[in-house]
């Protein structure tokens, strides 16, 4: 997508799948082999901890990579499993992981809509919802999740996905962030899973506490996380003084919208950006700035609140 200047983005990341890489001390990485448009590279699943180990984000429905974290972790215990948040690409793996090490699954719940009263679209098979999904404990936001020589703490960070959490390391200053942000791209905003209000509130709510490295699920990790938070949050906002701009031309539909900001889009991330405008129209119209019929949605029309008087 476009607009990028103002994100210093990292796309240098060599990690091949497979091999277990020792990023931090306490902290290993092993790579999924799932690239796509949407995952960059492939997932990142990580592994806390020596001896008694947690895995966070096991990723997508495959033998391989289970096996590859197994053989990661021969010799230790697996005795928790965090899940961020149930997109096919991170969760399906939990069943796997668990059935081999009888650890306990620990996230904030079955996925669900943000706002229930829309028909789930799916984008795309690799960040479509992972339904079957249930852990054994719901976490919420500010439990403590407690193993050997670890401690992580929850932050509830909805946008990408209504369930999403990220899982700080307070003492080491790590936050492991999913896919609520990542250092190659901007995350994906997709109603009805993914809200823009709840997205940008949980940017500034990561811009407020101390965990300075980011460990994302796709990708490389990310110094000076906060920073690169705010870079989020103004990019975010010119994209939404974009659509204003293009409005403040006339009524338009999304199709149009995305013709007039996205230029120069990969094809196949056209209805992503589709999706991520109609996020930014659900919260124009929630504060009263856009208007269309009814509520939004993929098909419909816009135009400012202001040019018919209301």
């Amino acid at each position: 997508m476009t607009d990028y200047d103002d994100i210093p983005f990292n796309r240098d990341f060599p990690l091949q799948p497979g091999v277990v890489d020792a990023v931090r001390p306490g902290v290993r990485r092993v790579l999924c082999n799932n690239p796509s448009p949407f995952t960059f590279t492939g997932t990142v699943s990580y592994i806390v901890g020596q001896g008694q180990v947690a895995i966070i984000d096991p990723g997508p429905d495959s033998e391989v990579h289970a096996a590859a974290l197994l053989d990661a972790v021969r010799g230790e215990t697996v005795t928790h499993i965090l899940v961020t948040h149930t997109h096919r690409d991170h969760s399906p793996n939990t069943a796997r992981i668990k059935a081999a090490t009888g650890a306990t699954v620990y996230a904030e719940g079955p996925h669900r809509a943000s706002r229930p009263r829309y028909e789930s679209e799916k984008i795309s098979s690799e960040s479509g919802a992972d339904r079957d999904f249930k852990p054994d404990i719901e976490v919420r936001d500010g439990d403590v999740i407690e193993g050997a020589g670890w401690t992580l703490q929850a932050v509830a960070t909805p946008g990408h996905t209504a369930n999403h959490l990220a899982f700080a390391w307070r003492d080491r200053k790590i936050s492991f962030v999913g896919d609520h942000v990542m250092g190659w791209s901007t995350s994906i905003v997709a109603p009805p899973d993914g809200s823009m209000i709840d997205y940008m509130a949980s940017l500034e709510k990561l811009t407020q506490r101390d965990e300075d490295l980011y460990f994302s699920g796709h990708g490389p990790e990310i110094p000076q996380g906060p920073r690169y938070a705010r870079f989020l949050i103004r990019h975010r906002q010119a994209r939404e003084a974009s659509i204003l701009h293009r409005l403040g031309k006339g009524e338009a539909d999304i199709p149009t919208m995305v013709r007039a900001i996205y230029i120069g889009i990969d094809p196949r991330l056209t209805d992503a950006a589709g999706y991520s405008v109609l996020a930014h129209l659900e919260d124009l119209v929630a504060r009263g700035i856009v208007a269309t019929e009814g509520d939004p949605v993929i098909g419909g029309s816009y135009r400012l609140a202001n040019s018919q008087g209301e």
